[in-house]
Parts: C-alpha cells; structure tokens; sequence
C-alpha cells in the first residue's frame, strides 16, 4: 500500500510551499506534482482558507512570486540572444516566432501583475502620485 499526500497542516511543510512560490513562476498545481511530499493543491487551498497563519505567509509568497516574475518579464524582453539566426545561406535573419513567444511571454506576465498586485503594477490614473508613488517608485527604481 502506498502512502497518500498529507493533509494535515505542518508548520514546516507550509514555509517549504511559500518559499518555493516565492522564488518560482510556477503555479500551485505544477509545484504540488514536483513535491510529491506535499499535500495536494486541493488541500493548500483548504489551508489557505481555514489557517490564518498560512494564509499569512502563502499572502507574502504569492507577492514575493509577482515581483519575480516582474523581474523575469524584464529579463526576457532585454534578452536579445535568440532573435536571430542564420539560415542555410549564412544570412542572419529575424526568428520572428521566438520574438512573438517573448512578447506573449511578457504581456502575460504584466497583465497578470497588475491583477494580482493593481495598486504596484496596475495601470495609474492619479497625475500627484503622493507619497504613495514616492515609495513605489523608490520600490521600482531599488529593483533595476
């Protein structure tokens, strides 16, 4: 008989999720099939509703996770390496599918932040930002 995944909460599996959100741009489900020793996503969605204490935490990794797919985003739309190629004939020309992918890449990943985090990624309607725009531009400009 083979042992089924945990559903009890446990403190130290629970921080093992976060971080791994935190530094991954995976979702939940693919990260549960990769961490077989983890419960199901069925049951982190349970615990996220059900402890205040992960609920916390898995909070903060999902916000640690948009920041590093913002960085992510910036890294595919300066990375140039494979916009070119060389055809049968020696000529350099546009991989015109391969910059169409990053740019998908990219409009995905902005559009997804500035859902999950409007009021640091979404689109500003105010012309005086405020100190509020003092410090997400203090954020942003911290990050390049």
């Amino acid at each position: 008989m083979t042992a089924g995944r945990p559903t009890d909460y446990n403190p130290e599996i629970a921080e093992e999720i976060c971080n791994t959100i935190a530094s991954s741009d995976v979702g939940i489900k693919k990260l549960c099939k990769r961490n077989p020793h983890w419960p199901g996503h069925e049951a982190i969605r349970r615990w996220v509703n059900t402890k205040p204490e992960f609920r916390g935490q898995y909070v903060d990794a999902k916000a640690a996770q948009i920041d590093w797919l913002v960085e992510r985003a910036y890294e595919v739309a300066t990375d140039s390496t494979n916009d070119t190629f060389t055809d049968d004939e020696g000529n350099e020309k546009c991989d015109a599918e391969w910059v169409s992918r990053c740019r998908l890449h990219v409009d995905y990943i902005k559009w997804l932040s500035s859902k999950l985090a409007p009021k640091i990624y979404g689109d500003r309607k105010e012309v005086n930002p405020g100190e509020e725009g003092q410090s997400l531009l203090h954020k942003l400009i911290d990050k390049l």
